[in-house]
């Protein structure tokens, strides 16, 4: 998503070799319009797939997983990180450690809102470890329901996070995958090093 691919350049902050600072378009000031096509685009990449519903985990994942639902025509679901006083009934739930916050947390679901009889498109904003996104594959699975497929607005490509995906059998689709970054310096998978050169240049 060659759009998507320029505002990163534009306005990302590469703050390692790892890590990558969007907060100003996409995870805590978000461009709407922006939000809305990453949405149709993953709407497109899964259109032959029978999506029932969209899943992702709070909070960074819901803009775009409720973008995705309203191009797809189908509710989403975010699986919460604390379990609320007002959630009794029974729950999926899959440890996920996050790597950005360095702690472990339980990500559930109720059993209310996903089911066998659920097609599920997966949707987060970052693709790195895969921490996040293997604990929802692990509850699709549990929950009986089928995957169609993880869509990640970002990924770093260089983690080890699609392998992990993959090992698990799961359909993957990225809109912006980065080889390498560095501060000053991104270079996305299938881009000349020159191109890399050239984005320090515009910074």
């Amino acid at each position: 998503m060659k759009q998507l691919e320029e505002r990163i350049r534009q306005e990302g902050l590469i703050l390692s070799e790892t890590v990558l600072k969007v907060d100003s378009f996409l995870n805590h000031q978000v461009d709407t319009q922006l939000a809305l096509e990453i949405g149709q685009e993953f709407a497109r990449l899964f259109s032959g797939k029978p999506v029932t519903k969209v899943l992702t985990v709070e909070a960074s994942g819901i803009q775009f997983a409720m973008a995705a639902g309203i191009a797809l025509g189908v509710p989403f679901v975010y699986a919460k990180k604390k379990k609320a006083v007002t959630l009794s009934e029974k729950v999926y739930s899959a440890p996920v450690h996050s790597f950005t916050r360095q702690e472990t947390y339980q990500i559930s679901i109720s059993h209310k809102y996903l089911g066998p009889d659920d097609k599920v498109l997966i949707v987060d904003d970052f693709l790195a470890t895969g921490a996040a996104l293997v604990g929802l594959v692990q509850i699709v699975r549990e929950a009986g329901a089928e995957l169609v497929g993880v869509g990640s607005v970002i990924e770093k490509s260089f983690q080890e996070g699609r392998g992990l995906l993959e090992q698990m059998g799961v359909e993957v689709h990225s809109l912006a995958r980065i080889a390498a970054m560095s501060p000053g310096v991104v270079r996305f998978v299938g881009e000349t090093d020159a191109a890399a050169e050239q984005t320090k240049e515009n910074l």
